[in-house]
């Protein structure tokens, strides 16, 4: 759906540009895009590159396995079913680690493991039970301890500091994480 209301967008704004005689300035603007969107994403693959050699370190050093430890007995207090079961659990807790590191990518994966190993736990299938949609916000509203991603589009945009979103990150996304957290509690109890 998303792709036809942007389709539609631009058609309807390159149509109207041209019945309007903006044929030159629509394709100006069309080869400027293109030359900086190229230009930004070398800039973010170098970056990336860089984050994900550090995140590498940080898990060969046992860091990510560390953060899991830590996380561990606070999501056994907030998850109901999924804290009896160690797959789900450990699904669970090396997602949200590589989501506070900044690395969406590399938690996708242990996300959709971690719907799996909740689902076989369900017993309404085909509904999300409560454990389901209390990941589910905590994955879209994770504490970002690094935002690497943020960290390396500015840095590419040509930020003269693109370090300075990580303390802002952090706070943003903490307050975020725990007024979901109490939010899914709350509805929890109603519904």
């Amino acid at each position: 759906m998303i792709n036809y209301i942007w389709f539609g967008m631009i058609f309807l704004g390159v149509l109207i540009g041209l019945l309007t005689g903006n044929g030159e300035v629509i394709s100006k603007a069309i080869i400027s895009s293109a030359d900086s969107t190229v230009s930004l994403i070398l800039g973010l693959v170098g970056l990336m590159c860089f984050w994900c050699g550090v995140m590498k370190v940080a898990e060969k050093s046992g860091f990510t396995n560390k953060l899991a430890k830590i996380l561990r007995p606070i999501l056994k207090l907030i998850f109901k079913e999924a804290a009896k079961d160690e797959k789900a659990l450990g699904a669970i807790v090396m997602n949200i680690t590589a989501n506070m590191m900044g690395l969406g990518n590399a938690a996708t994966p242990f996300g959709i493991k971690a719907m799996q190993e909740m689902d076989r736990l369900n017993k309404e299938k085909g509904t999300a039970s409560d454990d389901m949609s209390l990941f589910l916000v905590l994955n879209a509203a994770c504490i970002q301890l690094v935002p690497s991603t943020v960290i390396s589009i500015r840095a590419a945009c040509g930020s003269s500091n693109p370090g300075s979103i990580i303390l802002p990150a952090v706070l943003a996304s903490t307050i975020a994480a725990i007024m979901g957290v109490i939010c899914c509690k709350v509805l929890q109890r109603y519904f």
